[in-house]
């Protein structure tokens, strides 16, 4: 890969990284629940998801998914519905109130905030086509493939953490104090949860 090629690659890593989506709504939802620090563990669950999807595509399989009408659907609910089940989830839990008076959200695990950064990312049958359709630009057929494919799959990690991390968590953080008492709590359940929703729907309706 050259040197222009991969700036162009960073650059596109970068645009993407900043556009909202179920992970940046995600990441930013254990930032103002779990903290800063512990939102690294669902970033990280999602890096692992596109992971997953750049191997997919490399095996060949992401042109099954692309071309069989039926699988798509299948993961495409699949994905939805998670959403939907973790924005329900947010709708109906009420927060924790201390004996002060302040709030704190459920303390998520570790292993929990990873495995649901996974469904968040993987359950998403349009990462997998975009990826199919993104990938090859930055691959070389004719030269070895190993190489590249560390060199690709390591950039998009590498910004899609930084810009999770320190853009949509480190925002999120200046907002820590709205969840101090039961009501700013409360009204952050029922927007997260809103926003689940929203973007489920985004991923059933928009094509």
């Amino acid at each position: 890969m050259t040197l222009s090629l991969w700036f162009s690659l960073l650059s596109a890593c970068i645009i993407i990284s900043f556009t909202p989506g179920a992970g940046a709504i995600n990441t930013m939802n254990n930032s103002m629940r779990q903290g800063w620090r512990a939102s690294i563990w669902g970033i990280l669950g999602q890096q692992i998801a596109l992971l997953i999807h750049v191997v997919i595509v490399a095996a060949g399989v992401g042109i099954l998914v692309a071309n069989s009408p039926a699988l798509f659907a299948i993961i495409r609910y699949a994905g939805a519905a998670y959403l939907v089940y973790l924005g329900i989830r947010m709708l109906l839990s009420k927060p924790e109130v201390a004996s002060d008076g302040t709030t704190s959200g459920r303390q998520l695990t570790r292993r929990v905030m990873l495995n649901r950064g996974i469904l968040v990312n993987l359950l998403n049958p349009k990462a997998i086509v975009f990826f199919l359709a993104f990938t090859p630009q930055f691959i070389n057929a004719d030269q070895p493939l190993l190489g590249q494919y560390t060199l690709y799959i390591g950039t998009v990690i590498a910004v899609d953490i930084l810009v999770m991390y320190f853009f949509f968590a480190g925002t999120a953080r200046t907002f820590q104090r709205f969840t101090a008492t039961y009501r700013g709590a409360k009204m952050l359940n029922i927007l997260f949860g809103v926003l689940f929703i929203l973007v489920a729907l985004l991923l059933l309706f928009l094509h």
